[in-house]
């Protein structure tokens, strides 16, 4: 089954085999490799055709992949056929000559043949387990735009650097409801704006886990379903609108699939870089700010920082909610936005993954403009008060015994302190990356994305975040937590009217 996936790999070739993860010319040489090893065992008179098949396969696929350029899952299968191809080759040359063929004997080619079908078979396990994402088609009626903007807050100082004039500078990128364009047009790149941009915060983000950034090099390679500054949808609607904050080190776009969906369904989702706590933040001048917070090991010590990095982003939070509202309501004599009259912030939500939902509930307790909070598996640092008096989903990974014993008690502590309906769902086979698009393109490993699966996994975060959204923002009647209560294991907390 071909599945296309636009300007995924910079133009070489843009579909691959759907669990494969493999482009067309990878799956040929990978097919020539294979029959070139096989070809010594078959009948004495299918051997020469079968050899010349398989050369003329593999040999162009091979020039073909050097010259465009070869991901690191394809060196084995290129190093295996380089092993087998002199032998499989020299009884056909030594013929031609008039020599009579050698070939080894049985016992002597067998290992032999195992070990070079063992190092090609490498090739599709690494790119399995190591793919170029796939991103899920959003299923709502808008296509979807996307666009980066840079604000700087005047009357904030930067915490991390000891320049007085220094002033608090977030960049945001912004997921809207779109007109349809033409089919071919280009879509947007993941991780960032430029190739090289892309690279740089896919090699951060690398860094942030201890992981060699060749392993994921094929993230940057992605292309995602929304297209850069495509025109506004039509007809006037005004969008409610979903500010996010990524987890600790993460970045602005590590939940693109989940923002896709979202806007295709008439939302507008505006994603935070917080310099020196994201991975890499890449501003306008070209300046690239890397991560300087860092855990101590100590989990009070960091709990401590935490409650400090918590206050940053929520102040962020505030800030990009304020420009939002700014834009929304240019007047005609300025230099308008293509989303000027078009964002509803009388109906927004503050969402967060991790310390980003930390970020998110100290933003609502802060903010009364947020309408609703969304908790992706984060722990609540910093106070419990003033209480939440939103509507608040908390979604939290499988709970095990290696969970932090004050993780739920924490959380169900705010939740039932909130002045509005609450909800917590725990949804089985989650992992803490299951809340972020970290299933889309790391190893299928449980512990690490959970159990879910690389399309179940953005599936369930969207559909029960959707759910909740359309509830609390839209208003749409229907049964919210009989709807929630499909993903997993849910308590829902009845307003407390006393706080």
């Amino acid at each position: 089954m071909w599945q296309r996936i636009p300007g995924a790999e910079y133009g070489r070739v843009t579909e691959i085999i759907t669990g494969l993860y493999m482009s067309p010319l990878e799956v040929l040489a990978l097919l020539g490799a294979v029959a070139l090893v096989v070809a010594r065992w078959l009948p004495p008179a299918a051997r020469p055709r079968v050899t010349i098949a398989a050369g003329a396969v593999f040999v162009p696929s091979a020039i073909v992949l050097s010259v465009t350029g070869i991901r690191w899952q394809t060196v084995p299968v290129l190093a295996g056929a380089a092993v087998a191809l002199p032998f499989a080759l020299s009884p056909l040359l030594r013929r031609r000559t008039g020599r009579p063929a050698w070939r080894a004997r049985w016992w002597l080619a067998l290992p032999g043949s195992v070990a070079c079908v063992g190092l090609i078979a490498t090739g599709p396990v690494a790119a399995w387990a190591f793919p170029v994402p796939v991103f899920p088609e959003p299923s709502g009626r808008f296509a979807v735009g996307t666009r980066v903007v840079q604000w700087t807050d005047p009357l904030r100082p930067e915490s991390f650097t000891a320049d007085p004039h220094d002033r608090r500078t977030v960049v945001v990128q912004l997921w809207y409801p779109a007109r349809k364009g033409p089919a071919g047009a280009q879509r947007a790149q993941y991780l960032g704006r430029t190739e090289h941009e892309a690279r740089t915060v896919s090699d951060a983000l690398a860094r942030e886990v201890g992981l060699p950034g060749f392993l994921v090099d094929g993230v940057p390679r992605a292309r995602t379903h929304s297209v850069f500054n495509a025109p506004v949808a039509g007809g006037g609607e005004r969008f409610p609108v979903v500010l996010f904050s990524p987890g600790s080190g993460g970045v602005r776009t590590q939940n693109t699939a989940w923002a896709e969906e979202l806007a295709s369904h008439g939302y507008v989702v505006a994603a935070l870089d917080h310099p020196y706590d994201s991975a890499a933040v890449i501003l306008a001048d070209g300046r690239t700010i890397h991560a300087e917070i860092a855990s101590t090991g100590d989990r009070d010590e960091d709990g401590k920082l935490a409650v400090d990095w918590t206050a940053v982003r929520a102040a962020d939070l505030g800030f990009v909610l304020s420009q939002l509202d700014h834009l929304d309501h240019l007047d005609r004599g300025e230099m308008t936005d293509p989303l000027t009259g078009r964002l509803d912030t009388s109906r927004v939500a503050v969402t967060g993954h991790s310390i980003g939902g930390a970020a998110a509930l100290q933003a609502a307790r802060q903010d009364r403009r947020f309408d609703a909070v969304i908790d992706l598996d984060g722990y609540p640092h910093g106070p419990a008060f003033p209480s939440l008096q939103q509507p608040t989903l908390a979604l939290t990974q499988a709970i095990t015994p290696g969970t932090d014993p004050r993780y739920i008690p924490r959380l169900t502590e705010a939740l039932k302190l909130s002045t509005a309906t609450s909800y917590r769902l725990t949804v089985p086979g989650a992992a803490h990356l299951t809340f972020m698009d970290g299933p889309l393109y790391l190893p299928p490993v449980p512990s690490i994305v959970g159990s879910l699966g690389r399309s179940e996994s953005p599936h369930v975060v969207a559909a029960t975040t959707l759910a909740f959204l359309d509830a609390t923002l839209r208003h749409k009647p229907g049964d919210l937590a009989g709807a929630l209560s499909a993903y997993g294991d849910l308590s829902v907390y009845p307003p407390d009217n006393s706080g």
